[in-house]
């Protein structure tokens, strides 16, 4: 077994280390399996261990006072204490799990499920859930069996947590305290892509269904878990998209012969916005031994003005805020991760002055990744936006700087269309994420007669994140084979047929040709029309992939991969 095979199978530790972003996105999109390391589980102990002397006390006919979530009620029923046998608090958590798995809507993709349920082993063993640790061992053994509980996308409003999609998980791994186990109680999961009862997933992987006791029914449903994993994974989607976006704007950027003042350090470093000055750098970096770009730092540009439209000349001053912008929203959804968000929390360590040790709080409301999830729709849009813009002028022959009109030297012209729906593709899907990327998090709708009365609508957020992500991808992919079309076009052209691209740009269109499309056949050179739906599907999986971000980096000496890839 090579060392690269050992570590693509090697578990991930939950343990005192806190879990980064690529921790989850191996286990989420890898299947990485995982281990909760032993001394997690010590940490959990003494919140366990406090629940448990309440209910001892219980037991022992002491008088008890109401503690939410543990002997009374949820949400506007907080303040009522809803039973004085210990028996049934075992019970409430019981019909706590049944009526809140009330999802609708499709079932969300296998990597957002591994990704909540890792959120949610980390979250508990954080140690301040009275949790058993036994439930926190079962997600575990979930997670590297293959049983991932069917969740519906829809019922999350961000705030008590995300109640219903975290119940459709726990539906699935418990049971009834009574010992009976009925399967039309035990929720739906995925079985070698099927979909089954959560009784026969459970019996499959051979793990066995648990009785949940005091307040472990809360505690798996109430935290930001599922909405911080469509974040996550639309973060680390949209990472991985930027770099790309950068390297075929670059294409552009040469096909177009544009300008290489709008790239100059100097020009940069006066506004001293760090993330544009980190783009310009890479941009630098991308056109590097390029013959088709006009001047640079040492060098005088030959045609005046030295001058391109914006969504060529402008590209730092819009992907440098994007950078930043995803930079700051992975240090949100990085503590996110490795946050306590369930409610009660358990805190033995507070002073003896004060018995009840459980403090009520709002660390389950889900704003920061709401925040964390429009923002990312915002930037990304962005980068549609003015990807699309480059689109058109590739297109358009009054501003593509002498390339063919609609990217194709047709032998009869009006006889082939070229490039020009592709162009109409990435129009559709921009707009369709200018009006997904209006933030959810400005909207409340009050639930539970008003206790809940502002809600983050996280979930809703990243949901459109995710989609939003997905639909730029398609269009930067557009942009991957539009760029190298017109690459060589202008390699073609007596006039600058002695002109050659730099080695980032040669290094993506050696990857696109290289590879074969949907269909299998050659994504080629486009002399006349033909069937464009299966090379629009296999660039998008390059895009998706970080391929084109691994094999220009190899090209120029950067990072041998795409990072966490």
């Amino acid at each position: 077994m090579t060392l690269e095979t050992l570590l693509d199978t090697a578990p991930v530790v939950i343990g005192m280390h806190r879990a980064t972003l690529d921790d989850l996105i191996q286990v989420a999109r890898h299947r990485r399996p995982v281990v909760v390391d032993e001394h997690v589980l010590a940490r959990m102990k003494p919140s366990q261990e406090w629940l448990d002397g309440v209910m001892e006390a219980m037991k022992a006919g002491e008088k008890t006072a109401p503690i939410y979530s543990i002997n009374t009620g949820f949400g506007s029923l907080a303040g009522r204490k809803a039973f004085d046998e210990p028996s049934d608090a075992a019970e409430l958590s019981r019909r706590l799990v049944l009526s809140n798995a009330a999802g609708v809507g499709r079932y969300v993709d296998e990597e957002v499920v591994r990704a909540t349920m890792f959120i949610r082993i980390v979250s508990l063993t954080q140690g301040h859930s009275g949790i058993r640790a036994d439930l926190v061992e079962t997600l575990a053994q979930m997670l590297n069996r293959g049983v991932y509980p069917a969740i519906p996308e829809y019922g999350s409003l961000g705030a008590s947590g995300d109640l219903i999609p975290l119940a459709h998980v726990a539906i699935v791994m418990s049971r009834s305290h009574t010992g009976e186990d009925e399967e039309l109680d035990s929720g739906e999961a995925f079985v070698d892509g099927a979909v089954v009862s959560g009784v026969a997933a459970m019996a499959h992987a051979g793990i066995e269904r648990l009785p949940l006791g005091a307040k472990d029914g809360l505690a798996l449903l109430n935290g930001t878990s599922f909405s911080c994993a469509q974040a996550a994974l639309a973060l680390y989607d949209a990472q991985n998209l930027l770099e790309t976006a950068q390297i075929t704007a670059a294409m552009t950027i040469e096909a177009l012969m544009g300008f290489g003042d709008a790239f100059i350090d100097e020009l940069h470093q006066a506004r001293g916005q760090r993330g544009q000055i980190e783009v310009a750098a890479r941009l630098r970096e991308l056109l590097a031994g390029s013959g088709l770009v006009d001047g640079d730092a040492g060098t005088d540009p030959v045609r005046q003005p030295p001058q391109d439209a914006y969504s060529l000349r402008c590209i730092p001053q819009v992907f440098g805020p994007v950078k930043d912008t995803l930079e700051f929203v992975a240090n949100i959804l990085t503590n996110e991760i490795n946050a306590a968000t369930d409610n009660p929390l358990i805190f033995p360590s507070l002073p003896s002055t004060r018995t009840l040790k459980a403090v009520s709080g709002g660390n389950f409301h889900a704003e920061y990744v709401a925040f964390a999830a429009d923002f990312i729709s915002i930037v990304v849009t962005e980068i549609g936006n003015i990807t699309e813009r480059r689109l058109f002028r590739l297109d358009d022959g009054t501003l593509n700087r002498g390339l063919p009109d609609m990217l194709v030297a047709s032998d009869q012209i009006g006889m082939d269309c070229g490039y020009m729906l592709p162009q109409y593709l990435a129009a559709a899907l921009v707009s369709d994420c200018k009006t997904l990327a209006h933030p959810d998090s400005v909207d409340s709708i009050p639930t539970c007669a008003n206790q809940e009365d502002h809600v983050s609508m996280a979930n809703n957020a990243g949901r459109h994140a995710r989609q939003i992500v997905s639909n730029i991808e398609s269009v930067v992919a557009v942009e991957l084979l539009m760029a190298a079309q017109a690459l060589e076009l202008r390699m073609r052209m007596p006039a600058t047929a002695e002109a050659t691209p730099g080695p980032a740009s040669l290094a993506a269109l050696a990857l696109l040709r290289s590879t074969a499309s949907a269909d299998g056949r050659p994504i080629d050179h486009l002399k006349q029309d033909v069937v464009l739906y299966p090379r629009l599907r296999k660039a998008g999986e390059l895009v998706h992939s970080g391929a084109v971000v691994t094999a220009v980096n190899a090209a120029i000496g950067g990072d041998d991969d795409a990072p966490g890839r």
